[in-house]
């Protein structure tokens, strides 16, 4: 009888490795497995990645690079909205899970899978973000998902894949490391405890320099375009180029504590340096950029389409309406911002942009004021005042003093 074709999301750590042996061992699939690519991973990786899946017994694997994609289609816009998940958290693998999830199903369809298997556990949000997608794409493809179905601990995964010979780093699995262009985060150990954080070893780069070194991100409609006036014809470079920089200093470090979808509270580390850094610089040059009614209402679109991402409601049409809301927010978001880099931290020193609003011949903050004069302020007050006026006068009234 022929095997059932599986394709499996497979990113080469212990969940997607177990995963490749049980299905086609214990579940007979024939599998195939398939690395959808976010920018986290060089010619070398992918290499080593794609013989760890052949090692397994997958009977092909493809690599799928979705990172200009991923860039187009989210990145930017995270740009654009600030997005930082609870103020800290520039959803790295929340929204790159999308991407991954719409380029997997695809393959699937393509090469005419029964099923697609991820690896996700049955505690997180990876597994909405991915069942999710797979259903509204591919209705008539099975889902399967080991980790979640059987409630495996890395404890029972590890020993599976030793007892079936299988040769690997069991030590450096006790992390679980995802990473792409926009971040990589780090769970496991620390990250299950609220009273404990991750140790420098856990986190992939570490801290090489010293002292400070000046650097400068040119922003053009929002996009980051230039690093130091080296001009890049595709922003998804930029971003690597910051990423780099701020990398050797440790910038990005921090802790996540939020919300999952399923209702339970999660932690997860992670190093961000390039979205850190990107989204500081683009927000300073927005306050200079942009209007005050501008920057509130883009600070309420922001904030939704972070959630909305997070959440995995990429799909949902209404995300196409805040996109091109945060689009066209950007038309004057035009300029250069210089920052100070240090060990484990950063300054944001100034603004160079032809549309910064505080150029302007009406007047300089705190000193002069050029287009009115003294008696148009204390007219503009007292008309300012009048519903407050009014309200404390009712209350004296009735009696009564706030």
């Amino acid at each position: 009888m022929e095997k059932k074709k599986v394709v499996l999301a497979f990113s080469g750590g212990l969940d997607t490795s177990f995963a490749a042996k049980y299905l086609s061992e214990d579940m007979g699939y024939e599998v195939h497995t398939a690395i959808a690519n976010t920018g986290g991973f060089g010619p070398e990786e992918l290499e080593r990645i794609r013989e760890r899946a052949l090692a397994l017994g997958a009977a092909s694997h493809a690599t799928l690079d979705v990172t200009d994609d991923y860039y187009n289609r989210s990145i930017r816009y995270m740009i654009a909205g600030n997005v930082l998940r609870n103020g800290t958290y520039p959803i790295s693998v929340s929204s790159e899970r999308i991407f991954q999830a719409l380029a997997i199903i695809e393959y699937a369809k393509k090469i005419g899978a029964d099923a697609v298997a991820h690896g996700s556990t049955g505690a997180g949000n990876d597994q909405v973000r991915f069942d999710l997608t797979f259903q509204i794409l591919a209705p008539e493809i099975e889902i399967i998902t080991p980790t979640r179905d059987m409630t495996l601990t890395r404890e029972y995964e590890i020993d599976y894949l030793k007892k079936h010979g299988i040769e690997a780093d069991f030590k450096k699995m006790e992390y679980s490391i995802n990473k792409g262009l926009w971040g990589t985060s780090i769970g496991g150990k620390e990250t299950l405890r609220s009273e404990q954080t991750l140790p420098d070893a856990a986190y992939p780069s570490q801290v090489t320099a010293e002292g400070e070194e000046k650097m400068t991100i040119t922003f053009e409609k929002g996009e980051p375009v230039a690093v130091n006036g080296v001009r890049y014809a595709n922003p998804v470079d930029a971003i690597r180029e910051v990423e780099r920089l701020g990398a050797r200093y440790g910038i990005g470090r921090d802790m996540h504590i939020g919300d999952t979808i399923i209702g339970i509270k999660g932690r997860v580390g992670f190093e961000a340096a390039g979205p850190i850094l990107i989204i500081a610089a683009h927000k300073m040059l927005e306050k200079h950029t942009l209007t005050k009614w501008q920057q509130y209402w883009k600070d309420q679109i922001g904030t939704w389409y972070g959630m909305f991402l997070h959440e995995s409601q990429y799909l949902d049409p209404v995300m196409r309406e805040m996109e091109a809301y945060l689009e066209t927010s950007q038309r004057n978001v035009n300029g250069t911002v210089e920052i100070t880099l240090r060990p484990l931290g950063y300054t944001l020193v100034g603004v160079d942009s032809p549309y910064d609003l505080m150029k302007t011949d009406f007047g300089e903050y705190g000193e002069v004021n050029k287009a009115w004069s003294a008696d148009d302020v204390k007219g503009f007050t007292r008309i300012m005042a009048n519903p407050m006026k009014i309200y404390h006068n009712v209350q004296l009234r009735n009696g009564k003093e706030e």
